[in-house]
């Protein structure tokens, strides 16, 4: 039922305490503004490192919450886990599934028993566990053919990500993702087209193609420069496009993902799709992938901000 919460108080909980902060606090502005467009009794939660959102929440009076949060303690099971608690429905994924999701390691190895292709992996140890400066990283990946990618496992807006094209460059990538939050994670780098596909209620909404100027689709791609490129729909062959929206719809599922996702893939040169990551929060931001997909879907912004309101839980 699309307005079953028309008449509560609904809170947009954004801010948050991860390295995404910022890019929460735009999503959170943009899904507020919307919500109040459409005649929704809507509050804005600016959850600041120090403050209690359970307080916030409550002096609030929110009966529902909209979960603009990104990263760590937003996207990873933990708001969910709390909001369950104080029996107040949420949107997005459910504990389990987001902290699957944001786990990177833990994805992977549920897309590896669904048959879902994923890039090879391996982990190094994370921030406390390894040499800051990443000295260990040389000898770790000796076996390990160039070009690679080096991230944290629990972070995402491609936070602390490189793609490594010299072994000179290894320690340095390493002690990157040391700065962030989790195990390292390595992946082969897989050459290619970038995909992003647009997840509702499990239903493919559709997919972009990215094309940055940077390296990959890093932060300064999707949050800082004004080249990058996006194609809707990708310039993919038929089979090849719906081949990787079966394998991003697969991911969804087996994660356990609901309302809203965003899982992103790319293509090789023989076509193959290889799921990288679920994004279970996606950026609602006004460069951000979901609303263009909508968009091309035929969904106005206020209306995805809307149906994903419907499918809080």
């Amino acid at each position: 039922m699309l307005d079953k919460f028309r008449i509560q108080k609904i809170a947009v909980v954004m801010g948050g305490l991860s390295a995404e902060r910022d890019v929460s606090l735009k999503t959170g502005a943009g899904v507020l503004a919307a919500l109040h467009d459409t005649g929704y009794d809507a509050v804005g939660i600016d959850w600041r490192p120090g403050t209690s959102l359970a307080a916030l929440l409550a002096e609030a009076g929110a009966a529902v919450v909209w979960n603009a949060l990104h990263g760590t303690y937003g996207e990873d099971g933990a708001v969910q886990g709390l909001c369950a608690c104080l029996g107040i429905p949420c949107t997005g994924s459910g504990i389990l599934a987001s902290a699957l999701a944001m786990d990177k390691i833990a994805s992977k190895r549920i897309f590896e028993s669904h048959g879902i292709p994923t890039p090879r992996w391996r982990t190094l140890p994370g921030a406390g566990a390894g040499p800051a400066d990443g000295g260990d990283a040389v000898a770790a990946l000796a076996e390990w053919a160039i070009p690679l990618v080096i991230k944290p496992a629990d972070e995402g807006s491609s936070v602390g990500v490189s793609v490594v094209d010299d072994r000179g460059q290894l320690a340095a990538a390493v002690a990157l993702a040391r700065t962030f939050h989790g195990p390292v994670l390595v992946e082969d780098y897989i050459a290619g087209t970038e995909i992003f596909v647009g997840i509702l209620d499990g239903t493919v909404l559709g997919s972009v193609e990215v094309r940055p100027t940077t390296r990959f689709y890093d932060y300064e791609a999707k949050y800082v420069r004004t080249d990058t490129r996006y194609l809707l729909p990708p310039e993919l062959a038929a089979d090849v496009l719906t081949r990787a929206e079966d394998h991003a719809l697969g991911a969804y599922r087996a994660l356990g993902c609901a309302g809203h996702s965003r899982p992103d893939l790319r293509i090789d040169r023989d076509g193959n799709a290889w799921v990288l990551e679920v994004n279970t929060l996606p950026g609602m931001t006004a460069t951000s992938l979901l609303p263009k997909i909508a968009k091309q879907a035929g969904m106005t912004y206020p209306q995805l901000c809307e149906r994903i309101l419907a499918s809080a839980s």
